[in-house]
This record gives C-alpha cells, sequence and structure tokens, in this order.
C-alpha cells in the first residue's frame, strides 16, 4: 500500500482524529515564529489546516501533497491555485523561490528524509528557514499509555525523522540548525474504547503496512489491553509534545 494511497482511506477522518482546526492554530503558533516574511510552502499540506492558519497570521501559504483526497480539503481551504499535487522529493518550484518551507509530521511518512529535505533547500531562498516537527513524540503518562506502551516503542523503532537523522540530512543539503526546540504541549482527551477503534481502524500511519505477524503478535495484545481497561467510555486527559527543528540556508 502505497503512502498515498493510504491517506486516501483516512481523508475524511484526519481532522477529527488529529484536532482539526484548533490543531492549526496551535501548530501554526509554534511554526510563525521562525519563520521569515515571504512565501511558505507547507510539503505535505494535508487537509491544510496549518497552512489555514499560518495564512491568517499573514503569510503567503502555498502546499504541496501527494493524496488527491487530503488535497481536496486544502484547496477547499487555502483557495484555487494554492495547492498542486506533488511528491516531496520533485517539487513542482523553481530553484530560490520560496522564503519558508515547512514540514508539519511528514517526514516519517514521507520516509526518504534526504531526498526530502535536499528537494525543501533547493526552492528554499538563501536566508530563508526551514521549520519541522518532527519524532520524537513524547507524552504524558497515564493508563492507556501504559497499555500501548510497546506501540510506543515499535513507532520510535520505524522512525526515519529523529533529530541525528534530520540533522545529518539537513546538513547533506547545505542547511544549517538555527534551533532546536519542541512544540507547546497538545492537550486531548480521548477514552480507551476510542483508541482502540483508531487502532483497528489503522488510523495512525506507522500502522498501515504492518505484516500479519506484528500486527498479531504486538497490535492485538495491546487492543486487548485497552479493551480491558475501566472505564471504557471515560477521556483521559492525553498530553503530547515533538521536536521543532529550524535550518536556514
Amino acid at each position: 500500500m502505497t503512502v498515498s494511497r493510504s491517506f486516501e482511506r483516512v481523508a475524511e477522518l484526519y481532522d477529527a482524529t488529529r484536532g482539526g482546526e484548533e490543531r492549526g492554530v496551535r501548530t501554526a503558533q509554534d511554526i510563525a515564529p521562525w519563520l521569515v516574511p515571504g512565501l511558505v510552502l507547507e510539503v505535505a499540506v494535508g487537509t491544510g489546516v496549518i497552512a489555514a492558519a499560518l495564512r491568517d497570521q499573514g503569510y503567503d501559504v502555498i502546499g504541496v501533497d501527494l493524496s488527491a483526497g487530503m488535497l481536496a480539503h486544502a484547496a477547499r481551504r487555502l483557495g484555487p491555485g494554492r495547492v498542486a499535487r506533488a511528491d516531496a522529493r520533485a517539487l513542482p518550484l523553481a530553484t530560490s523561490t520560496v522564503d519558508g518551507v515547512v514540514f508539519v509530521h511528514a517526514l516519517h511518512v514521507i520516509g526518504d528524509v534526504a531526498g526530502a529535505l535536499a528537494e525543501a533547500a533547493r526552492v528554499l531562498r538563501p536566508g530563508g528557514r526551514l521549520v519541522a516537527l518532527h519524532s520524537p513524540w513524547q507524552r504524558e503518562p497515564n493508563d492507556i499509555q501504559d497499555a500501548l506502551a510497546p506501540l510506543v516503542a515499535l513507532k520510535q523503532a520505524r522512525a526515519p525523522d529523529t533529530p541525528p537523522a534530520v540533522d545529518a540530512a539537513a546538513a547533506a543539503a547545505g542547511l544549517r540548525l538555527v534551533t532546536r526546540t519542541t512544540t507547546t504541549p497538545a492537550r486531548f482527551t480521548v477514552s480507551p474504547a476510542a483508541e482502540a477503534d483508531n487502532i483497528e481502524r489503522r488510523i495512525w500511519s506507522f500502522l498501515w503496512d504492518l505484516d500479519e505477524a506484528t500486527w498479531r503478535d504486538v497490535i492485538e495484545p495491546a487492543v486487548a489491553r485497552l479493551r480491558a481497561l475501566p472505564d471504557q467510555d471515560r477521556p483521559r486527559p492525553d498530553v503530547s509534545h515533538c521536536q521543532v527543528s529550524v535550518f536556514t540556508r
């Protein structure tokens, strides 16, 4: 299953399962202080919630994505001519034409971190900024997280966008690290039943291409632990944050 086809499966559920426009506003607030004025490209723009929030803060924002289903939502938010279907490693832009490039939880899905950052560096003007939100995630503990501990380890083992990997790819692309910080903690609520349902529907990208043995030996026992927790429909606080890496060319 390709990444674009996988996102077609979740396009209609994506905002509802990832915080929607509220998430877009919060994430844009984490990104905007590190950008310089001018044209901003969001790579893997998705449904456009973050790009729209950056636009509302005064940035001229365009976006690309591989998924037609996700882009349909982004086009409605950003307007005609603001988004295009394209691969992160072959951007439909001339060299040195944008002032900012943004990746929000995209590098781990793209997979080819070096290729994506090299292409971003190509289209970035000298003095422009690249802002990436990426692994590792840090989450406050609760009984849901305890039940899902093996899944966290599985996700981290499959993550290609760790800080050392991002730094190496950026350096190879001629980018210099400006700063690394973390996002503002995101605060949600989730119940055991809802989280188990999301896992069984393979909402999260790290579940999309798991082999049957890993699903049976790791995922199914974790879901069973979730289903065994008390108060199945009682929401628990879910607080998390991730890395913010800022580079310049």
